[in-house]
């Protein structure tokens, strides 16, 4: 699993600070996803079968999925930790909200 150190400033400019190696890496995986929605893009041109390129968007959707979990969990670990500590009550609300956008 992906680790990424987090700085979270996210409390009052909503703002999360990222080390040069996490952005890399986060990048990194956008690329490949980029990559794999673009090899979907071409097989659709090229009429490809209907049953292969869902395995591909399977796949794209996975990898986005992963990356979502990522970033939610560092998020969880780093910025709704920190507002729950001094206070902020509403990062409750906040994770509330976004698994209902990821479920």
């Amino acid at each position: 699993m992906l680790v990424i150190d987090m700085a979270c400033e996210c409390m009052n400019n909503k703002k999360t600070t990222r080390s040069e190696e996490d952005k890399k890496k986060l990048i990194s995986r956008i690329n490949r996803i980029k990559g794999q929605l673009d090899g979907i893009n071409k097989m659709v041109e090229d009429d490809r079968y209907c049953a292969d390129i869902l395995i591909q968007l399977s796949a794209a959707d996975k990898a986005i999925k992963s990356l979502a979990s990522v970033i939610l969990d560092n998020h969880m670990h780093s910025c709704v930790l920190d507002g729950i500590k001094e206070g902020d009550l509403t990062k409750i609300d906040e994770i509330v909200d976004l698994f209902r956008r990821f479920s």
